[in-house]
């Protein structure tokens, strides 16, 4: 019995997910999307968790979303929580770009709050996507208590996660501008910055915001 060609064509480029070639690898995962089988999204996922190139990631994400959203997500959910690191942080990207809000019971504040930079990150921008009307508030408290973490490129994507929930976000971030620990208020203070101005670029955000405590803190008023 001859196998149709479509289902020909899906088993080379599931193969081809495999090469050790990236632009093979990148070609396959375009041709898997190309022509959607719910047969590839267990194979999708699982070349997320390993595969090492950015840009072939992106594509298998790509590829992801053009599969059905109930096929997809549930199993994306379950990388969520049982998944390696990298697994579950293209995942949680993966889920961000489907924009499905069943599956925001899988942000908790356990992953909001994840050791793991990438994951974290991951979790702060699918949050912002999924979030339900009525939990904006309570994620604007939970991305604020991360405020001071990690380097620039952490802190940068935390503050696009908490001006990208706009207005109720501003009661947390004020009460994160007093904050005992200085990182946290020179964080909050260079978000707030950025929220007001988006042009002034995080860098000169932080160091206006560090600039302004340190006047502050000698007792003298910006002039």
């Amino acid at each position: 019995m001859t196998m149709p060609e479509e289902a020909t064509n899906t088993m080379r480029a599931l193969k081809g997910l495999e090469n050790g070639n990236p632009s093979v690898r990148l070609q396959a995962a375009l041709a898997v999307g190309t022509d959607p089988d719910p047969g590839s999204v267990g194979r999708l996922i699982a070349r997320c968790a390993v595969e090492p190139e950015f840009y072939v990631r992106e594509m298998l994400t790509w590829a992801l979303t053009r599969h059905e959203a109930s096929m997809t997500v549930p199993l994306l959910v379950d990388e969520v929580r049982a998944g390696s690191a990298q697994a579950r942080s293209q995942a949680l990207h993966t889920l961000s770009k489907i924009g499905d809000r069943q599956a925001w019971p899988v942000i908790t504040p356990a992953l909001l709050a994840d050791a793991d930079d990438e994951v974290a990150r991951s979790a702060w921008r699918a949050a912002v996507v999924l979030v339900p009307e009525g939990e904006r508030h309570a994620l604007a408290v939970l991305l604020a208590a991360q405020l001071g973490r990690g380097g620039r490129e952490t802190q940068l994507s935390l503050s696009r996660s908490l001006i990208a929930l706009g207005e109720v976000m501003v009661p947390a971030l004020g009460a994160a501008t007093t904050d005992p620990d200085p990182r946290v208020r020179t964080h909050a203070a260079a978000t707030e910055r950025l929220w007001r101005d988006p042009d002034a670029g995080f860098e000169f955000a932080v160091e206006e915001a560090k600039r302004i405590h340190a006047l502050g803190g000698a007792g003298r008023k910006e002039p």
